[in-house]
């Protein structure tokens, strides 16, 4: 293990640790305040969140949305893959925010076209991820694992430490995993999104909170993506 290797080692320590950890105070009011909010959101938003969540899982399990190179990253150090990554992501941000002021700034009907369209850059995505680590997202385990990815990225705490512990153990455990279950998945992934979301819906300020809400929920998702596939890739602890 050079290095690198080793400060990313400590480095993907230090997200596990933070993963682990119970959510602050003030994320807990959130949470509340965003579950009033919840309550408040037209169900056919509801709706149309659940139908695209539904067909995004579908889709990424029988393969049909694969538009990436096979494993961009072979032969490279994981300094290079690391700095390939950040490249990617830099530009999925840029991506999600125009997206979002777009379609913040066009009223409720806009708005909700967001939800199917930032899964969209999401998943693209974490299948350039998933390739630029050196694994091949045409194989179903792979575009599995891309699924629970997405999953750590947007959930709460006591799922978020679950799908943290089957992605460290994912080569002893992914023979017993089958499918998904979507409901719960689209469940975790509404709550996470749902006050950012109805913000943007608002006239006036939906633009400003669509560009915020994208950019961040991409940035969320890089560091996620980054370290689920480094501590994959440094399964051993460094020999020091």
């Amino acid at each position: 293990m050079n290095e690198y290797e080793r400060k990313v080692y400590e480095e993907v320590l230090a997200w596990k640790r933070k993963l682990n950890k119970r959510s602050g105070i003030v994320a807990r009011a959130s949470k509340k305040a965003q579950t009033k909010v919840n309550q408040l959101v037209p169900e056919k938003v509801h709706q149309i969140l659940t139908v695209s969540i539904k067909n995004m899982v579908k889709a990424t399990l029988a393969g049909s949305n694969l538009t990436t190179r096979k494993q961009q990253g072979i032969g490279l150090s994981l300094a290079s893959k690391d700095d390939m990554l950040n490249k990617k992501l830099s530009g999925y941000k840029r991506t999600a925010a125009v997206e979002g002021a777009g379609t913040g700034a066009g009223g409720i009907l806009l708005g909700i076209a967001d939800f199917p369209l930032l899964l969209s850059i999401k998943m693209k995505f974490l299948f350039e991820a998933a390739s630029i680590y050196g694994f091949d997202p045409a194989k179903y385990e792979e575009r599995l694992f891309i699924l629970y990815v997405f999953q750590l990225a947007f959930s709460s705490d006591s799922k978020r430490k679950q799908t943290l512990d089957l992605l460290e153990n994912w080569e002893s455990r992914k023979e017993e995993l089958v499918e998904l279950d979507w409901q719960q998945f689209q469940q975790e992934y509404r709550d996470y999104i749902d006050l950012a979301k109805m913000l943007q819906l608002m006239p006036g300020i939906g633009a400003v909170i669509g560009a915020y809400a994208n950019y961040n929920l991409l940035d969320q998702l890089g560091e996620t993506a980054m370290n689920a596939y480094r501590m994959r890739i440094l399964q051993a602890p460094p020999q020091i």
